[in-house]
């Protein structure tokens, strides 16, 4: 049910503003919208995301952009080696009270106090550092000196990284990628898109974002997500794909996996189908929505064999064998 305190018309009118935060960010991003949709579904899940992509695909630009249009606090945080936990989280400074003379310490907040947080190339950072962020992902809080700050909501971190530079990198531990709600990959546009993106930054600049989602508009619509309908037949069948993944005795889905999804990417998924129907004016998760969001919700949380490594055998190519191994259910829209 939706929440008791949004009317009808309410709901509507939080709808309407969807296809007009999409326009918004495509006089920016040209192309990439099955990136841009997968964006807003960890959004209004009230998830976060990992974004992979080579340099220049345009990451940053799409993340600055939906801060743009939604009327959010925007901080980028460019992760290096030399990256500290406080450079993170905030420090505490001796200070004196000009007054008195009393000397007290006075916490200094750091970027991720923010609503909208770009960690860019978080791979480049030491574990101790990305570690700062685990506890503002999954508490929307960060505590120091004994003390617990809450972070405004909303709060969206999206983590990019750079697929092809190993050097001086640091792979995130699967403790932190299961924090992340979709794990999303943006590939190379083609060449209409190409070409209207060079004539568009070639020139002068002509693109003006018009916000069109306040901060309260946008928890409002994550609390919506989470009252869409999903059927016991599709929530049994979504569960039997993520417990898919750890069962070891499958005759070919078994020997590529070695280690499986755990019970959050059955969260994920399920909030993820729900904030997609949401965005496509549904109150009711259909099959689709998990088949689309299957990949981008899992391929973070599986750990290959060696076997698979030898056999060239990526993450998104085993669970489109779960998806094909297991029939969809005969009714999956029944409540």
């Amino acid at each position: 049910m939706p929440p008791s305190d949004l009317t009808e018309a309410d709901i509507q009118q939080l709808l309407a503003r969807v296809p007009r935060l999409r326009r918004e960010i495509a006089k920016a991003v040209v192309g990439q919208h099955a990136v841009v949709d997968e964006l807003l579904t960890a959004f209004i899940a009230g998830g976060h995301c990992l974004l992979e992509g080579l340099p220049g695909l345009g990451k940053t630009l799409l993340i600055r952009t939906l801060a743009q249009a939604v009327q959010l606090t925007f901080h980028r945080i460019q992760f290096t080696p030399d990256l500290m936990p406080s450079d993170i989280i905030g420090t505490e400074v001796l200070e004196e009270d000009h007054a008195t003379g009393r000397r007290f310490f006075q916490f200094n907040r750091g970027p991720i106090f923010g609503q909208l947080i770009l960690a860019d190339e978080i791979n480049r950072t030491p574990p101790k550092t990305q570690a700062a962020l685990l506890e503002a992902m999954q508490e929307s809080a960060v505590t120091y000196g004994g003390k617990t700050y809450a972070l405004e909501r909303p709060f969206f971190v999206l983590a990019t990284q750079n697929p092809i530079e190993q050097s001086g990198t640091y792979p995130l531990p699967e403790a932190q990628l299961d924090r992340f709600l979709l794990y999303l990959t943006i590939d190379y546009p083609t060449e209409a898109e190409e070409l209207t993106m060079l004539a568009r930054t070639t020139g002068a600049p002509t693109a003006t974002i018009e916000p069109v989602m306040s901060a309260a508009e946008i928890v409002q619509l994550q609390q919506l997500a989470r009252s869409v309908l999903i059927s016991p037949e599709l929530l049994a069948y979504l569960n039997q794909l993520v417990r898919a993944t750890r069962d070891r005795t499958h005759p070919t889905i078994g020997r590529w996996i070695r280690w499986g999804a755990g019970p959050r990417a059955g969260q994920s998924l399920v909030l993820a189908a729900k904030a997609r129907a949401l965005l496509a004016g549904r109150f009711a998760v259909t099959l689709d929505d998990i088949a689309t969001l299957a990949a981008p919700a899992l391929r973070h949380r599986l750990l290959l064999t060696f076997e698979a490594e030898a056999e060239n055998v990526s993450r998104d190519h085993v669970i489109r064998e779960l998806l094909t191994a297991f029939p969809a259910p005969a009714n999956p829209l029944s409540a």
